[in-house]
């Protein structure tokens, strides 16, 4: 089980280059936690279910800072599952980072000091994961905040562009993001989609997978 709130069990700390959101393309200093509550079909970081060292808070930052970045991503796995999560936010804002954190948004997001961008990945019908979607989470979306749809197939963008045009989704964030889902869908197929249906949406790739190996880990 994950750590209490004095310790993360961490999977990965690295440096590298940010490969998606609005952020895409700076230097992003990331912090991966293990452990996840989903099991979605298209996963590419398995390998943060269960493998990882417990740190305390403190260490994390010490790492973290040890990159000189301004800019640091908290992902997993889902990085909500551990109680920890909190102070480290808290300890990052407070050394002056900007920080992002990756979550799937089946896991309450309210208690999220808002100046932490929320990158939440809902998940559609082609995941496998969708009844997983914690809808009430959307009302704690600001303006700093992104939502990301990875899609699958024809199905599961009809599903995203009727969920973005229901809950407004392009008024209430700072982005809302399509990817690909990494080799199921040929980006040039989501594309002529969403300019067919002037969708208000930014179509992501995955830019690490393109710089990198697609199966690489830390970067």
């Amino acid at each position: 089980m994950p750590p209490g709130a004095d310790k993360l069990l961490v999977n990965e700390i690295f440096y590298s280059v940010q490969g998606e959101s609005t952020h895409a393309g700076r230097p992003c200093a990331f912090v991966r936690l293990t452990a996840c509550n989903l099991r979605c079909n298209y996963c590419d970081t398995e390998y943060a279910f269960h493998q990882g060292r417990r740190m305390t808070v403190a260490e994390v930052v010490d790492r973290v800072e040890g990159y000189r970045c301004p800019l640091v991503e908290i992902t997993g796995g889902e990085p909500l599952l551990q109680e920890a999560v909190h102070p480290l936010c808290a300890a990052l804002l407070a050394a002056g980072k900007q920080v992002m954190i990756e979550t799937s948004g089946a896991l309450d997001v309210s208690r999220l000091d808002p100046r932490v961008i929320k990158i939440m990945d809902l998940k559609c019908p082609g995941s496998g994961e969708a009844q997983s979607n914690l809808w009430s989470n959307l009302r704690h979306l600001n303006p700093l905040d992104e939502v990301k749809f990875v899609i699958s197939d024809r199905a599961d963008y009809e599903w995203t562009r009727t969920v973005i045009a229901d809950y407004k989704l392009d008024r209430r964030v700072n982005a809302v993001l399509i990817s690909p889902a990494f080799g199921r869908i040929e980006p040039a197929s989501l594309a002529a989609w969403m300019l067919e249906d002037r969708l208000p949406a930014r179509l992501q790739l995955q830019m690490h997978k393109y710089i990198w190996s697609p199966n690489a880990r830390g970067v």
